[in-house]
């Protein structure tokens, strides 16, 4: 904790963030009434820290059945993502998992031993029983998600991930992205929190899932390209050097500098429907549920754009203490719509007006700024209180916030 505060220290509005996340009282999620969904929110902790405080955060109508669905999505990715297992045992598992969810008792032992969620398929008789005591509207949208996210798995399993052109980049984040976003969407409508329309406009939720999933691949280009992994299109890199591994080599550094952009206007070109669709969800802890990672994609981007460092350094992330003032303040969609007009200048300003995609990202932001300002009025007083906390570290106010670490870090060890 105290060295999260010190990585803000020029950013009190993250410190006080970080201080009141310390000192809130924690929400305890006590399922030992129930052995099943104590193992399975285990495994949820176990697969993903982010998503399981905003799943077990969600309305008890979805809570279970979104958290199934992400286990569910995770098994048959754990077995997609395993290189230890023969190509022949594998597919059918992809082609048949959306039949193997109703089969009582099942598990899966044939991970290799370093496969990090192994132990979720050595236990997945547990996910099948919590799957079968979901309403059957539930089951019928996991189980049709899964069918077509293990055929495309499948599909790429057989004829290798070979993204070339931006249609095809669209096309793989489509299925292990842009399909999440769809079951999502149906899973809100089911639930009657939201509107059929929210299920109809499947275009927005793929969207939804194309911005997350776009900015992860463009974060983590170094430990891919470590794993003789493509996920960047050919038909993007390709405009700036011969070989993928070259945008590595120093002497390219500009050039890589104008890949990376090119790439942050790809995934940018998404944050329209983005807003539009969360402009769409009414019940509170659904709009929280989808707005937190967006919200921390536009963040880390906005880290992303000109850094070089993703060509050197893996695990370029944002700081924690900006991760945590982003869930408190995406809150409503005044709030997310000031957050994204917020990073969308911050980007525009880093741009270098030598680039080849400077104009580019400046229409994107402005169209950002345009919708938020005609859609979304209540977002300029919010961007203007977000500002004034952003603004601070940079106006003198270094001792202010070094007060405020200096009292966080004997709050911490009182209460330690």
């Amino acid at each position: 904790m105290a060295s999260a505060i010190l990585a803000s220290l020029l950013h009190p509005s993250e410190v006080l963030a970080l201080v009141q996340y310390k000192l809130a009282p924690k929400t305890k999620y006590d399922y030992s009434n129930n052995k099943t969904r104590e193992r399975l929110y285990h495994h949820l902790n176990m697969t993903s820290r982010s998503f399981a405080a905003v799943i077990q955060d969600l309305d008890d109508e979805l809570k279970d059945a979104i958290c199934l669905f992400y286990l569910v999505l995770r098994g048959l990715d754990t077995i997609e993502d395993d290189m230890t297992i023969d190509l022949e045992i594998k597919l059918p598992y992809l082609k048949t998992f959306h039949e193997i969810i109703y089969q009582k008792g099942w598990n899966f032992t044939e991970n290799g031993p370093n496969e990090k969620d192994r132990q979720l398929l050595v236990e997945f008789d547990t996910v099948i029983e919590g799957f079968l005591e979901l309403k059957p509207a539930y089951q019928t949208i996991i189980a049709d998600i899964t069918k077509r996210m293990g055929n495309g798995m499948a599909h790429y399993a057989t004829a290798g991930i070979n993204v070339v052109t931006n249609a095809d980049y669209d096309e793989y984040c489509h299925y292990v992205a842009g399909l999440v976003g769809l079951g999502l969407s149906e899973m809100f409508t089911a639930s009657g929190f939201e509107s059929p329309m929210v299920a109809e406009r499947k275009d927005l939720s793929n969207s939804m899932g194309l911005f997350l999933q776009k900015t992860n691949i463009t974060r983590d280009f170094l430990e891919d390209l470590r794993d003789n992994r493509r996920f960047w299109p050919e038909e993007i890199w390709g405009k700036y050097v011969d070989e993928i591994k070259d945008l590595t080599e120093p002497e390219n550094k500009e050039k890589a500098l104008q890949c990376l952009s090119h790439m942050v206007v790809n995934a940018m070109a998404h944050i329209r429907d983005v807003l539009e669709y969360l402009s769409m969800i009414k019940n509170k802890s659904c709009f929280k549920f989808c707005a937190i990672p967006q919200v921390m994609a536009i963040a880390t981007l906005n880290l992303l754009h000109t850094n070089y460092m993703i060509y050197t350094h893996e695990n370029v992330k944002i700081r924690k203490g900006e991760t945590v003032w982003l869930m408190k303040e995406s809150s409503n969609v005044d709030s997310v719509a000031a957050i994204f007009r917020l990073y969308a200048r911050q980007i525009n300003n880093k741009s270098n007006p030598l680039d080849p995609h400077f104009v580019d990202i400046g229409v994107i932001c402005g169209e950002i700024e345009q919708i938020c300002v005609s859609k979304y009025p209540g977002s300029t007083a919010e961007l203007h209180r977000l500002q004034a906390g952003v603004m601070a570290g940079t106006s003198g106010n270094v001792l202010t916030a070094a007060a405020v670490v200096a009292g966080a870090i004997a709050l911490k060890n009182v209460i330690a």
